[in-house]
């Protein structure tokens, strides 16, 4: 690479880690939000933490502790694709040109850049996480690959992703929901960004099959999906069973 086209990577990648505090700033303001509720009112209990949770638990389920940015490479696995189809997932997304969509929960960048490629230089996609270490592995990542323009980082908190009131037609949480330690608040707050009927697009491994090779707390079935979904605004659209060892929920906003 020339010094001029390394000046110009530089700058872009400067460019998108500085839509991060954009981001932040465009996410619902406290007076927006929902009141608080009681965590048992919430569906919330504590008890013993096992060896790949944290203790906390949602409408019976354990919630299992976040994959820290150290063990990124994995998302960026050369097999990935083979081993998950992941572009069964994209098609199955059905997105255009000009979209505006989120990757909720997006570390690396992997699905971002693939929806970023779907939706064309007139879409957006705000690509959440809440390690500064992984926006700024996206960031760097989409600009090497001259998504740089497409992408908007969003630094987002453990309870809110912080985006603007419907200003998304699809989230996708790859992956991801199972981890997260406030579900309900943050499930919430992506209904608020999404545009009246758009779409929440889960994507979680086969709690239902043990040939699945993920530890079991990194796993869900339909029926706890659909019974913490069933919360929400949101209604369950379909579920789709294109993939080898993940299941993929659809679900919609009501309008």
């Amino acid at each position: 690479m020339n010094r001029a086209a390394d000046v110009r990577r530089r700058a872009a990648l400067a460019a998108a880690l500085a839509l991060v505090a954009v981001g932040v700033g465009r996410g619902a303001h406290a007076a927006d939000a929902p009141a608080a509720v009681p965590a048992a009112a919430a569906g919330y209990a504590t008890g013993p933490a096992s060896a790949d949770g944290i203790g906390k638990r949602y409408m019976g389920r354990e919630i299992a502790a976040v994959m820290g940015w150290q063990g990124s490479a994995w998302l960026e696995r050369a097999e990935r694709e083979q081993e998950e189809r992941t572009d069964l997932l994209v098609a199955e997304l059905a997105l255009g040109p000009g979209m505006r969509v989120a990757d909720i929960g997006a570390g690396t960048g992997y699905f971002t850049r693939r929806l970023a490629r779907a939706i064309g230089p007139t879409g957006v996609v705000f690509a959440v996480d809440v390690q500064p270490e992984m926006i700024e592995q996206l960031a760097r990542l989409a600009v090497q690959e001259g998504r740089g323009a497409t992408l908007k980082p969003v630094l987002g908190a453990i309870d809110d992703v912080r985006l603007a009131p419907a200003s998304i037609e699809l989230a996708l949480l790859v992956d991801v929901y199972h981890e997260l330690e406030f579900p309900r608040e943050v499930m919430q707050s992506v209904v608020r960004a999404l545009r009246p009927g758009g779409r929440v697009v889960l994507v979680e491994y086969r709690a239902e099959d043990p040939r699945v090779p993920i530890k079991r707390l990194h796993t869900m079935s339909v029926a706890q999906i659909r019974r913490e979904m069933a919360v929400l605004p949101l209604l369950l659209e379909r579920v789709v069973e294109p993939l080898p060892w993940q299941h993929i929920v659809v679900l919609r906003k009501r309008s």
